[in-house]
């Protein structure tokens, strides 16, 4: 195994160059991808269509072609679903990634093709291995074994052709080179199991007789198979059970509220964590610094960028801008146009640059995952990091949170609930509450201002979940497992009237 690790190592670094270029050169390279993308489709519906032909700038692009969600593209995607083809992207699409977000009742079927599994999804894992072999020359991520938490997949035959649809990780794993499950634990029939509970239990017991030495998935998710582990074995720490594990790639939600819990259950400095940004509607961010909180913008991977103002979203006409247009510390909503069809989709996710040379960012939160109830205009990148000052300054652990307004009835101020499940709660529950909602006031002056003296908005409202309330929750909704996660923040109160009914259950 040393042979392999310094064989894969020195073929990881190679990509490090071609990665060079791309920062070195981002306007030229999504020029190019842009006119890529719009030649390889000219011929398509689409295609003709909008005149992909006589396209030639971005400008002309932006007029043409208009701003995409889900629900605009849903009825072209509904007929690649029943087997037609060349209707958003001229190669056959047989790969659906079905969204896991729990914003929607409704899942969300994204195309895939087979270009993006390749130019982007499987690129951008090679490239997180190949800036993490740059970063750490000494390291032996190859002589172990890696776990991937990935979620499931379904067949559906139309016509007597096979086409399949799923949570991206399992389809990522589903379609990886053979030689790849040597590198891998545990088995395929485990890794796409789909009961959740059942899929835990058999991970831990697989995972345990082998020598694993990264593992990348959601952090909750995660740590549910870790502690599974640590029962079965007895031991006190994963590092007693797999004393050679060296990194964790974690992507989907913000790390800080979690980063205590796994410095517990990992206790070395010698572990290394690292963020990406992988989409099911495509490979976007790596973590290219250690111990940094932003990712480098990945720019060849048949993806053309744009970003609306977040403050001009609900503008009638609202203004994309190229990537050489964009301000640094701005919030945006994402705009991408990708090699497997999806034309100017705003992916719901919001961001900012911390970084113009190269582009680096960071996820600040969702287009419809907000409280502005009462004008407060609070996003998810507040909640996170005043969550993580309250945890810290109190020595408090969160597992899972969400919050909800409490809106204006007769004499009665608006406010924020929060639903927290604690790992190691507060000693002092009101210092936590006052903590919190000062961080907050820190972070959103539109915030501070709702809660000037107390006139319109109340000091956040905590309630205290029982163990396990958010985990039964997410169950019930059949949402356990793969990239899954707990909605952090709504606009109304139906997730946390939910989830406080069972929390009073248990």
């Amino acid at each position: 195994m040393a042979l392999i690790n310094s064989f894969v190592s020195w073929l990881m670094k190679k990509r490090i160059h071609q990665i060079e270029l791309f920062m070195r050169y981002p306007h030229e390279v999504q020029a190019e991808w842009l006119r890529k993308l719009l030649y390889t489709a000219r011929n398509t519906e689409w295609g003709k269509k909008f005149d992909f032909k006589s396209i030639q700038t971005h400008e002309q692009f932006r007029d043409r072609v208009p701003v995409n969600d889900y629900e605009s593209l849903k009825k072209y995607i509904d007929r690649l679903r029943k087997g037609e083809q060349n209707i958003l992207w001229p190669s056959e699409i047989k790969w659906f990634a079905r969204s896991s977000g729990t914003t929607s009742d409704k899942s969300k079927f994204i195309p895939v093709s087979q270009g993006a599994l390749e130019e982007c999804h499987y690129k951008g894992g090679k490239d997180l291995l190949s800036i993490y072999c740059n970063n750490h020359p000494e390291t032996k991520l190859f002589d172990g074994k890696a776990i991937a938490m990935g979620g499931s997949h379904q067949i559906i035959e139309i016509n007597n052709e096979s086409y399949y649809q799923g949570d991206l990780s399992a389809i990522l794993i589903q379609n990886l080179p053979t030689w790849v499950e040597f590198l891998r634990t545990p088995n395929l029939s485990i890794a796409l199991m789909d009961e959740w509970e059942s899929k835990i239990e058999m991970m831990a017991a697989a995972t345990i007789l082998h020598d694993v030495t990264n593992i990348s998935g959601v952090p909750s998710w995660t740590l549910l198979l870790f502690k599974r582990v640590l029962e079965m074995t007895g031991k006190n720490h994963l590092l007693e059970v797999w004393p050679n594990f060296e990194l964790f790639i974690h992507g989907g939600v913000n790390f800080a509220p979690y980063r205590d819990q796994f410095r517990n259950i990992l206790p070395s400095e010698k572990v290394n964590y690292l963020e990406t940004y992988n989409a099911s509607e495509g490979f976007f961010g790596i973590q290219d610094r250690d111990k940094s909180d932003d990712m480098l913008l990945m720019l060849d991977y048949g993806i053309y960028y744009e970003f609306i103002p977040v403050d001009q979203l609900h503008d009638e006409n609202p203004r994309a801008r190229a990537l050489e247009e964009v301000e640094l510390h701005s919030n945006y909503a994402m705009i991408i146009t990708s090699n497997a069809g999806l034309w100017r989709y705003m992916i719901g996710d919001t961001i900012q640059f911390t970084s113009t040379n190269p582009y680096r960012i960071q996820i600040t939160g969702r287009t419809k995952n907000f409280i502005n109830a009462f004008g407060e205009e609070l996003i998810i990148d507040n909640a996170e990091k005043a969550i993580s000052i309250a945890s810290e300054r109190c020595h408090a652990i969160v597992t899972e949170y969400t919050a909800a307004p409490v809106y204006l009835e007769g004499n009665r101020k608006g406010a924020h609930e929060w639903l927290i499940e604690f790992e190691k709660p507060p000693r002092d529950l009101a210092f936590f509450t006052s903590t919190l909602d000062t961080a907050l006031k820190s972070l959103n002056s539109d915030y501070e201002a709702k809660r000037y003296h107390g006139m319109l908005l109340e000091e956040p409202r905590i309630r205290v979940m029982p163990p396990g309330t958010f985990y039964y929750w997410m169950k019930s909704k059949g949402k356990l497992g793969g990239q899954n996660k707990v909605p952090r923040l709504s606009n109304d109160r139906k997730y946390i009237e939910e989830i406080d009914k069972l929390g009073i259950q248990l």
